[in-house]
């Protein structure tokens, strides 16, 4: 399972846990609590984690298209040296480039006052102080949608053109035809799939979040339009923008036969150790060589 896809799929769960863990707790607080409870630490806290999640998911998948594409066009520089030297490299890059652009949001976050009358006042996490003017919230809105969603899914659209047409030509003329050969297509066909299906997802996911905050930061009459609508239409992309994180491993047992098999494994563990254990003991160690070789191949 150590294969160059299974590192970036273990940082996009690295960056999925943080969500459901950090941010989804808290931040679910403004639909159910009148007034935020928590403080401006974990006010703090949980936007760094939101932000730092959302970068290294698209991050993660952006850097999974362009290699799917080295992987496809250019085998052998994908398994050179230079190739994992390139993988600790990119995979730290995408950590610390997230960590970047999430501090603002945790920087300027503070707990806002709001007069509901002349009697009671509640508190609001909020990311934009208003002492930096009405270009701030436009600006960091415009920023994550072009760093976030729109630049990462042109490239991911550019390298899956380019790995699709290599695809194509190898099929129509094959370098040999032997049965390895069709096997690494097969496999290489499957990841991509898989690689595939989690931008699927995640553009279907975030595309309702940025569609309210264009309109909401960039209508000037968004506070009087605000209506029923929008408020459904804001709790579904919020909904929809944690619901991601959940989605994730859902698409890969889906797609994928070996991350499905070692999901059952791990996860079903405690109910079926007992058996585990008894058939481990009838199987050779010649046979479990070669079985966890075949895990190790398989998509």
């Amino acid at each position: 399972m150590r294969t160059v896809a299974n590192v970036y799929i273990l940082s996009l769960a690295i960056g999925d846990l943080a969500m459901i863990l950090i941010t989804v707790p808290f931040v679910s607080t403004i639909y159910t609590f009148e007034s935020w409870p928590y403080g401006l630490a974990v006010c703090k806290i949980s936007e760094f984690a939101r932000d730092l999640s959302i970068g290294v998911t698209v991050f993660t998948l952006t850097s999974l298209s362009v290699q799917r594409y080295t992987a496809t066009h250019h085998p052998i520089r994908y398994l050179s040296h230079k190739g994992r030297t390139t993988l600790t490299q990119a995979n730290t890059f995408i950590w610390l480039l997230s960590a970047l652009l999430a501090i603002p949001g945790a920087y300027y976050s503070f707990i806002m006052k709001v007069a509901v009358n002349d009697e009671h006042t509640i508190n609001v996490c909020y990311p934009f102080p208003s002492q930096l003017g009405d270009w701030y919230p436009k600006t960091v809105v415009m920023i994550k949608f072009l760093c976030y969603y729109a630049i990462p899914l042109i490239i991911i659209t550019i390298f899956y053109s380019l790995m699709a047409r290599s695809l194509i030509r190898t099929t129509e003329n094959p370098v040999c035809n032997n049965d390895s050969h069709h096997k690494l297509l097969k496999n290489r066909r499957k990841i991509s799939r898989i690689v595939l299906g989690l931008v699927v997802i995640f553009a279907i996911c975030f595309f309702p979040n940025h569609v309210f905050m264009f309109w909401y930061h960039f209508n000037t009459n968004s506070n009087e339009n605000y209506n029923t609508f929008w408020h459904v239409w804001r709790i579904i992309g919020f909904v929809l923008s944690f619901l991601n994180s959940c989605l994730n491993p859902i698409v890969l047992c889906c797609i994928s036969g070996v991350f499905r098999s070692h999901f059952k494994r791990y996860i079903f563990a405690c109910c079926h150790s007992s058996q585990q254990r008894s058939r481990e003991t009838s199987i050779t160690p010649g046979f479990r060589l070669i079985n966890s070789i075949d895990l190790n191949t398989k998509v």
